[in-house]
């Protein structure tokens, strides 16, 4: 096989990943992510022959080790947790540990291949279209089943309720995915929007609208309507609330700072609160979203009861915590009475971290996040490149969401949206290295 053809079916399988993760039920059960774990291994085997037959660097630049770096401290603390000989160090829970150091070892080849194969243009919007259909397909999957009022899923037999939840287990963490794969979509459609200045009259204004209609950038938005009705449609209130919060942060910030700001980018954002959010929501149960948030209670929610009582987890192990994957394993021991329902995660990612990794780990990590956020917004402000500023702006999003929305739920325990967020971080990276260019091939120094 040629090299261009070996590296076109390496960028190829690496998309395939990434729709192919949240089919079955997320990847979050064991045999599911085990296919997730060998679709890796087996895309990163052809990554190491193309290097070995020297047609591949093994690092396109400084940045990728950078970008390695924060999975290469969680696997070193794993690492520490299965082998010391301490009991302070050591895990409660090795097979627990150990599967968390597999998946934490696949998410980092993910984001080797991601750095590698993706740069130019044309390779950016092969990976985005892509994430942009799986989206839409699991929306599409989600809203048909709760309009039509199915009970079941028809493929893995899932509980649907009246929440859309496409092929994932947990509402929530569909209503995460999309968010995510939103915040990428309205990133990709400012990236098409002009920047050129225009004279607000009616004429002008006409013509505009009449461009989009006849160009690609109707069905960009066609995708994005879709994804908000899944995303209402999920009721989740945190991911909807963290979404649109996040909407609304990054689209101020690019307001004022955005190089060559796209004349509609205002009437986008507005058009998102209110042709989406008002509009199309009310169609598709906005108001049983609304009810949801006046009924919710402290009285009737027990996850702010599984926070105060996980407090004392972290107290007992701050520095290298209690193992990989552990609190499903330490809680029990700390819960003073049983919940209504059965809590296997902290429901606060930042929680669930400091347990299980440590405090400084933790602290690291979240560092991390903050980094690249501001690396997101020094592209958006800095880079003469549309499509990088538009991405910068996707992924800033993402992060602000996940921000948000990991106070209340345990979003990376699913390895779909895990490898999806590490993807978008990798993103960020690359957008901010790379050269301001359109077409070429050529990796970034």
């Amino acid at each position: 096989m040629s090299t261009s053809l070996l590296s076109g079916f390496i960028r190829f399988l690496c998309c395939f990943i990434l729709v192919w993760s949240p089919i079955p039920l997320a990847s979050n059960r064991p045999w599911a992510w085990s296919i997730l774990e060998f679709l890796i291994t087996l895309t990163f085997a052809l990554h190491l022959v193309s290097v070995l037959r020297g047609r591949e660097p093994w690092l396109v630049g400084r940045w990728q080790a950078w970008a390695l770096l924060p999975f290469g401290l969680v696997l070193a603390t794993l690492g520490l947790q299965l082998l010391s000989p301490f009991t302070w160090l050591s895990t409660v829970d090795p097979n627990q540990t150990q599967i968390m150091a597999v998946k934490t070892l696949c998410y980092a080849l993910f984001v080797w291949l991601i750095g590698s194969y993706f740069h130019s243009d044309k390779q950016l919007k092969f990976l985005c279209y892509f994430i942009i259909a799986s989206g839409v397909f699991q929306a599409s999957y989600g809203a048909i089943l709760n309009l039509l009022g199915a009970e079941t899923s028809p493929v893995f037999g899932v509980v649907e309720g009246n929440r859309a939840r496409g092929s994932f287990v947990y509402q929530n963490h569909f209503a995460n995915y999309l968010a995510m794969v939103l915040s990428l979509g309205l990133g990709l459609l400012m990236a098409e929007l002009s920047s050129r200045a225009m004279q607000w009259n009616w004429r002008n204004v006409s013509r505009a609208l009449l461009e989009s209609l006849l160009s690609s950038k109707i069905l960009l938005r066609l995708a994005i309507v879709i994804m908000v009705i899944g995303l209402v449609l999920s009721r989740s209130r945190m991911g909807n609330a963290a979404f649109f919060a996040a909407l609304l942060v990054v689209s101020l910030y690019a307001v004022w700072f955005y190089k060559n700001r796209p004349a509609l980018l205002k009437p986008l954002v507005i058009s998102i609160f209110i042709i989406d959010s008002i509009v199309i929501g009310s169609m598709f149960g906005l108001e049983k979203l609304q009810q949801r948030y006046e009924e919710t209670s402290f009285a009737s929610e027990a996850r702010d009861e599984v926070v105060k009582d996980s407090l004392p987890i972290v107290a007992d192990a701050p520095w290298f915590g209690h193992g990989g994957g552990s609190f499903y394993t330490v809680f029990p021991g700390y819960q003073p009475r049983h919940y209504h329902g059965f809590y296997d995660h902290a429901h606060n990612e930042y929680l669930q971290f400091s347990i299980e990794l440590g405090v400084p780990v933790t602290l690291l990590l979240g560092a991390w996040l903050l980094w690249l956020l501001w690396l997101n917004m020094q592209t958006m402000r800095l880079r003469q490149n549309k499509l990088s500023r538009g991405l910068a702006f996707g992924c800033a999003m993402a992060i602000v969401h996940m921000l948000i929305h990991n106070v209340v739920d345990f979003n990376l325990q699913a390895p779909a949206n895990a490898l999806l967020f590490i993807t978008l971080l990798c993103l960020s990276s690359i957008v901010y290295v790379r050269k301001d260019y359109k077409t070429q091939s050529s990796t970034p120094a």
